[in-house]
């Protein structure tokens, strides 16, 4: 997630680690792998300048490992004082998100680990609004607008938002989505959502950058305490949260 970091998407290089590819289904993830990577870098302009494939990984007991293409990618950041990082910076930081929660838990850490559904659909995502993400927030970052970016990614919201809070022990204080399940509004793994924090004395810049993007936006709560709440409920302290993760 290069762009949340303001940086200009400039190369990738891939290893594709996949199956026997004379197994029909092994191709055809294969083929589908090629033609996504192939989407996207076309979408975002970006060349692939070299990679490798790596087939028959599987065993006579095991079958086939999972898919894994694996990019790596480069980016050109113009000015480094624009550097984006992920982490909470100050209390009384307001928190947004940057692209919509979907009622969605396919394929995530919650299921998978929590519920034992070990194959499930891929989590939901449009290469539009990828896109539309990706560019407001490198725009925010470019006028200075926030003060830190995270994507949304394994564990979903709530480890997102635990992960911004460890590396200054900072709390957060956010409502759910009442259209949302709770547990797919927390834990969901539905793609293009990046999380943000705004000054308060830049908010209405921010709102106003914002109501002229194509992303959707809302605001989650603040950054507070060293707890985190959901709901007004405590979901424990950053530091436990911080020994669980470890």
């Amino acid at each position: 997630n290069i762009c949340a970091v303001g940086a200009t998407p400039l190369a990738v290089t891939n290893c594709l680690n996949f199956g026997n590819p004379y197994n029909p289904e092994v191709y055809w993830q294969f083929v589908q792998a090629i033609q996504g990577m192939g989407d996207a870098c076309t979408k975002f302009n970006t060349p692939v300048t070299g990679g490798n494939v790596s087939f028959y990984n599987q065993s006579s007991y095991e079958g086939p490992v999972f898919p894994t293409p694996a990019i790596g990618m480069l980016g050109v950041l113009k000015d480094k004082k624009r550097v984006m990082t992920l982490d909470f910076k100050k209390e009384g930081d307001l928190i947004y998100l940057i692209g919509e929660c979907q009622d969605d838990i396919s394929s995530s850490e919650y299921l998978y680990s929590w519920h034992k559904v070990k194959g499930s659909p891929a989590p939901h995502f449009n290469l539009d609004e990828e896109f539309d993400v990706q560019s407001a927030v490198k725009g925010l970052i470019e006028n200075g607008l926030i003060a830190s970016a995270h994507d949304c990614s394994d564990g979903g919201l709530f480890v997102t938002l635990t992960e911004a809070g460890i590396p200054r022990n900072l709390g957060f204080d956010i409502n759910s989505d009442t259209n949302v399940r709770k547990d797919a509004f927390l834990f969901g793994e539905g793609q293009s959502r990046v999380v943000v924090t705004v000054s308060p004395a830049r908010e209405e810049e921010f709102i106003n950058y914002m109501a002229d993007a194509k992303a959707e936006f809302s605001m989650l709560g603040v950054v507070v305490g060293k707890e985190a709440v959901v709901d007004e409920e405590s979901l424990g302290t950053i530091e436990e949260l911080k020994t669980a993760y470890d």
